[in-house]
Formats: structure tokens, C-alpha cells, sequence
């Protein structure tokens, strides 16, 4: 009787050899798969975060008032104040919720600085601070290289400091809009613009007024 044919130890040793780079060139494959997913899920939520602190800061340079305040050592600051020297932007915006219907003006400060890599959004919860005033923070944006601000007047001229230099914070107004620059390794140079309302400038002077008594009372509401 004729023996069942089988395969040699040299047939094995190619289809082993086979299977085994088959099996290498789908592990590379799914990894490389794998490793761009994870790198399109990193960027998609920066990316997230990115929009986040784009609508954060329209919804409060939009709202800027032309409402000065008195900081914690009493020394009056003007409605605006940003650039170089000052690392960042401060001003006072509208819309400051209030649901609670707390004796507090409906106005808030607001600051943009950076801290190391990261842009800081701080508030307060008064207009015109006291000594232990202190603002809450909020990170804004992480692995920021730069962060820069520039300041458009009523003549179309750019300024990097609020108010120009030479001018007087209270004459000259707010400006007609911000140029904002954020610089990253993860989304190179962006340069955001937002543009200041007039109505807001013009309605400015007498909602600021009544929010100095509200805003002195509400000290240690939130």
C-alpha cells in the first residue's frame, strides 16, 4: 500500500517563513493605523480647545466696555490696558450673568496673561478691587510659544500698547479692534481679529456708572 504524502521539513520551513512575514507586514500596518488615529484624536481635541478659547475671548472682547476701575491699591486703571509691559490684556466687559439678582454691577474685569506656556483667563468679581481681591484662573490654551496683541485706533493705525503711548487711557476711548497672534509647535502662527462694537463704546459710560456702588458690595459674592 502507497504511504500518505506529506510535506517536508523544507516545505514547513518556507510556509512557517511565509506566515511569518505576512503576519510582521500586518502588525506594522495596523500599528501605523493605530498610531495615526491616536495623533488625529490628539489634534482633534487641541483643535477643540483651540475654538473654545476663540469663543471664549469673542464673547469677551466683543462685550468691552469703556468703563475704567481702581485696582487693589486704589490707583485708577482705564478701560483697556494691554501690550508689552503688561504681558497680556486686561478690560471690562458686559454680560456678567447674574441670576441670583445679587446687589452687584452686571459689569466684570477680565484678563488675558500668559503663565510659562499658558494663556491664563482671570476675572474678578468686582470692578473696583480691595486689597484681597483675588481672580479666579482659568487655563485657556496650553503649549502656547507666543501670544501677542495689537491694538487698532480710529486713524487705522496699529499700536502693541493700550493706550498708545503718550495718550491719556480715559481720552482716548477703546480701539476699533484687537489683532490677537497665538504661536504653537502644534498649530504653527494663528492670528485671530476680533472687532470691538460701537454700540457698546457708546452705551459704555452710563451702565459703568451704576456699576461701581453694585460692584463695591458684591466683594465676596460670586
Amino acid at each position: 500500500m502507497r504511504g500518505t504524502a506529506g510535506f517536508t521539513l523544507l516545505e514547513l520551513l518556507v510556509a512557517l517563513s511565509i506566515f511569518a512575514l505576512v503576519s510582521v507586514m500586518a502588525y506594522g500596518g495596523m500599528g501605523q493605523v493605530l498610531e495615526q488615529r491616536a495623533r488625529t484624536e490628539a489634534q482633534a481635541e487641541r483643535l477643540k480647545y483651540l475654538q473654545l478659547a476663540f469663543n471664549v475671548m469673542s464673547r469677551d472682547l466683543e462685550q468691552m466696555v469703556e468703563r475704567g476701575i481702581r485696582n487693589e491699591f486704589g490707583d485708577p486703571v482705564g478701560p483697556l490696558v494691554g501690550g508689552s509691559g503688561f504681558q497680556g490684556v486686561e478690560f471690562t466687559r458686559a454680560g456678567y450673568p447674574n441670576p441670583a439678582r445679587l446687589p452687584r454691577s452686571e459689569l466684570q474685569r477680565v484678563a488675558y496673561v500668559t503663565d510659562q506656556d499658558r494663556v491664563l483667563r482671570r476675572t474678578w468679581r468686582v470692578l473696583d478691587r480691595a486689597q484681597d481681591s483675588q481672580p479666579g484662573e482659568q487655563v485657556l490654551m496650553e503649549g502656547v510659544d507666543r501670544f501677542s496683541l495689537r491694538f487698532l485706533d480710529a486713524g487705522n493705525e496699529w499700536h502693541d500698547n493700550w493706550p498708545p503711548p503718550g495718550q491719556d487711557g480715559a481720552a482716548v476711548g477703546l480701539p476699533k479692534a484687537i489683532e490677537v497672534v497665538v504661536e504653537s509647535e502644534t498649530f504653527d502662527r494663528l492670528r485671530w481679529l476680533f472687532r470691538l462694537p460701537q454700540a457698546a463704546q457708546a452705551g459704555a459710560a452710563g451702565e459703568g456708572a451704576q456699576g461701581g456702588e453694585g460692584a463695591q458690595q458684591g466683594d465676596g459674592s460670586p
